[in-house]
């Protein structure tokens, strides 16, 4: 599925883009006056200078970094963080640093990747009760290892 994204680029950082053929996120970048540094368990919303419109029924989720988060510890707290097709703000990213250790944030790294995804908006019908199911009300960890 090929959508369109309309996107405003206050940064001096290039446009998010997919790395591979095939990758299914493109990486954000900080857009930042000042090193940030992130010191252990600290969380801080780090802006992008993007702002962006979705095509009705998309949202785009932010997401952690693979590589940040294995190596730094890094991750996107609230993941995935969803944006919604009416916002206009600017994206920002809510990282926290969940190693032993302060990491930096420079301008122009690569701290999140955003993924751009068709939503269904639900039309919920109350009832008194549900439909039978094999699995029923068994959850978390249920299924087995």
């Amino acid at each position: 599925m090929n959508t369109t994204v309309k996107i405003v680029n206050q940064s001096n950082n290039p446009l998010p883009a997919y790395q591979t053929e095939q990758a299914a996120g493109m990486d954000l970048c900080a857009y930042l006056n000042a090193d940030v540094v992130l010191q252990p368990l600290q969380r801080q919303l780090i802006p992008t200078g993007l702002f962006i419109e979705l095509s009705q029924h998309t949202e785009a989720q932010i997401r952690p970094r693979s590589g940040l988060a294995f190596k730094h510890g890094i991750t996107v707290l609230n993941s995935p963080g969803t944006i919604d097709a009416d916002y206009r703000g600017e994206v920002k990213v809510l990282l926290v640093n969940l190693s032993n250790e302060a990491f930096t944030i420079k301008s122009g790294e690569r701290i999140a990747q955003m993924v751009v995804a068709k939503v269904a908006q639900a039309n919920l019908v109350e009832v008194q009760e549900l439909t039978d199911s094999v699995r029923a009300a068994s959850g978390f960890g249920s299924t087995g290892k």
